[in-house]
């Protein structure tokens, strides 16, 4: 089978497209974003006390503020756009324990409510649109869309990953794999099948989120739950400077300031 070459150009090319490239350091950057989701949610539910509910209110708001950053700025900012896929996976976090634990829906059932929403929103997108993207985000509707997808697929990726370790017993190392596994499967599929981009685009965004949440579980859960039972508070702490870190070597390395990586410089 040979690998099927792709167009380039086509996609990130639009100096007006207000998020990034997706590029290897892209998904390395969303896994960090995902794990850090996950602990910096428990820690403000669990660790402070606040529970789901409380914590959920806290993230939504926090997920306002960095979405109205994001949709005000002109062009591409690294630290606003980032900053907003955190928020949706802390808000994913928090949403996805009040469903399953503090309303008893259960990790199959919310996980299946919640596939079914990522469906509608992206139906919803091709039906406005005539189009789902995921690179060239220009229009402000597709930029609406484009969030609305990310905070769900989200909060589904949260309860696809506790379904995995808790309902399936896999526990969190081998649902880590499993979720690494899924998405080398959809990497294969980019360069060995005809299938849209943008259907596989969003395949391995939803997939990266379990995957973030699996690790985040093995970082800071007890030893009898099967994790290292490290610090959430800590864990957060270390994920989000790493990820600051990626952040500036991506785009320095690249010749462009991490603040506005449309090519002016601040």
């Amino acid at each position: 089978m040979t690998v099927r070459r792709r167009a380039e150009g086509r996609h990130g090319a639009d100096p007006l497209s207000k998020v990034p490239q997706v590029t290897l350091m892209f998904w390395i950057i969303k896994i960090f974003a995902t794990t850090l989701g996950e602990t910096g949610g428990d820690a403000v539910t669990m660790s402070l006390n606040l529970g789901y509910a409380v914590g959920s209110v806290i993230f939504l708001a926090f997920f306002a503020v960095a979405l109205a950053g994001q949709v005000a700025a002109k062009r591409y900012h690294p630290f606003a756009y980032w900053t907003v896929v955190v928020a949706t996976t802390t808000v994913g976090t928090t949403m996805s324990d009040y469903f399953d634990r503090t309303l008893g829906l259960g990790y199959v059932k919310s996980s299946a409510i919640l596939f079914v929403g990522v469906l509608a929103v992206l139906f919803a997108w091709r039906l406005v649109r005539g189009r789902i993207e995921y690179q060239d985000i220009t229009d402000r509707r597709d930029e609406v869309f484009y969030w609305l997808t990310i905070l769900v697929s989200n909060t589904l990726g949260t309860a696809l990953g506790d379904f995995t370790a808790d309902d399936l017993g896999l526990g969190f190392q081998r649902g880590a794999l499993v979720f690494a596994a899924l998405i080398a499967l959809v990497a294969a599929a980019h360069y060995f099948t005809k299938i849209s981009e943008s259907v596989l685009f969003w395949a391995a965004y939803v997939l990266t989120r379990p995957l973030g949440a699996t690790l985040g579980d093995t970082l800071t859960k007890p030893f009898d739950a099967g994790g290292l039972n490290l610090s959430r508070i800590t864990s957060s702490l270390v994920i989000a400077a790493l990820m600051v870190l990626m952040i500036v070597l991506t785009y320095r390395g690249r010749g462009q300031s991490p603040v506005a990586a449309d090519g002016a410089r601040v």
